[in-house]
């Protein structure tokens, strides 16, 4: 099996607008957590968020989006996507190649309009403009027709590991020969829909968010988007090579709707098979970038399954501490994330951790810390049990 190697990356998120920004935010802990301030909720100074301080009136002007029902996560996408092309280099003649694949991961796609949507068909003389972007799919469609893109494009709907599986998806489609390059990510936009969603759930935090802390009282809600353009290493010999995407693992341990298993033997099984992919041994992993949504179920049963799995648990983090959960979007925008602690060989903080979870006694990396680093494991769980780890390794 050919190695997988990362070629290109974009990102836009709570804490900067592209790679350098979102580097220099996580060397400097810096945390993107605020008010809302773009639309109007009755939570919007109540809760804090990782909003991304750019309207979508702003966005479509400088990504040059005319066309009607284009929504913001489509429009976050769409930034993203496009540094990840320029930033490989790849030509209008490749994207068209039926041989480059476009895997996307999505939590609410087009519903990010729900609101304006039900307005619209209950008030509006005609029809609204975002009937045909409801549908989850509308982000891939927008992009697929703007850049021509001629190979396998699909969109992943697994909850908070979407992107991650979207990322394993299209190493595998390399693997099995039926893409030369795929460009893989994720988006997520924040909205109403999701907001009322999660807050039903008693899971969001008043307060910023505190990953693996005994006091931890939920999570806070971001969005954002990031690209990968996956290639065979024989294929990039000519390009800049970030990281190896070496190991993936997908399992669902079909135990609660928005819970793990109290054994965390979704986590552990995740995990366990990612190693396997990636024929590693558990100790060869030097980091990993935590799901570690700061919920009292999440962080504890992670906890659990990491400590089944190590003997020793590796130094780990969450930077939803800093970005907040970007839902469908996490696993690509923490993926960037994993590759900038292996260029730059260095950690970022888990933000306001103070005191352990009593079940598991561990502690996240505190401060910025320059680590030799190898191999570097994220995770990402999603609602129903779905959980996906990944494994990124040094070019």
């Amino acid at each position: 099996m050919s190695k997988i190697v990362v070629t290109g990356i974009g990102i836009i998120s709570p804490i900067g607008n592209s790679v350098a920004e979102n580097h220099a935010a996580l060397q400097a802990g810096k945390c993107g957590l605020t008010s809302l301030e773009l639309f109007p909720t009755k939570y919007a100074s109540l809760l804090k968020f990782g909003e991304i301080k750019i309207s979508n009136e702003d966005f479509k002007q400088q990504l040059g989006v005319t066309t009607k029902g284009v929504t913001r996560t489509t429009l976050l996408a769409l930034h993203a996507f496009q540094q990840a092309i320029k930033d490989r280099g790849l030509t209008e003649e490749e994207l068209q190649s039926s041989d480059t694949a476009l895997i996307n991961g999505t939590t609410i796609g087009g519903m990010s309009e729900s609101e304006n949507l039900y307005q619209d068909d209950n008030f509006a003389q005609v029809g609204s403009e975002y009937i045909s972007s409801y549908n989850l799919g509308s982000v891939n469609m927008y992009i697929q027709q703007r850049y021509t893109i001629g190979g396998v494009v699909n969109m992943f709907n697994t909850a908070c590991s979407s992107s991650a599986n979207a990322i394993a998806y299209g190493a595998r489609l390399i693997n099995n020969g039926f893409a030369k390059r795929a460009i893989v990510g994720g988006t997520d936009s924040l909205a109403k829909f999701t907001i009322n969603g999660f807050n039903s759930l008693g899971i969001l935090s008043s307060t910023m968010c505190k990953p693996f802390d005994a006091d931890r009282s939920g999570l806070n809600l971001g969005e954002g988007a990031a690209f990968l353009v996956l290639e065979k290493e024989e294929n990039a010999k000519d390009k800049k090579i970030y990281a190896e995407v070496s190991g993936w693992g997908n399992t669902n341990d079909a135990y609660h709707p928005s819970s793990l298993s109290d054994n965390g033997d979704g986590p552990y099984l995740a995990m366990q098979e990612a190693l396997r992919v990636a024929n590693l041994k558990p100790e060869q992993i030097g980091f990993i970038n935590a799901h570690g949504t700061a919920t009292e179920n999440n962080d504890e049963k992670e906890g659990i399954g990491m400590k089944r799995l190590f003997e020793r648990v590796p130094a780990f983090a969450s930077t939803k501490s800093n970005t907040g959960h970007t839902l469908g979007a996490a696993g690509a925008i923490e993926a960037v994330y994993c590759i900038l602690n292996l260029m730059h060989q260095e950690v970022y903080q888990n933000l306001r951790f103070e005191k352990p979870i009593e079940a598991t006694g561990l502690t996240p990396v505190t401060g910025y810390t320059k680590m030799n680093l190898e191999h570097v494991m994220s995770n990402s769980f999603g609602f129903g049990g779905n959980c996906s780890s990944l494994i990124f390794s040094k070019a």
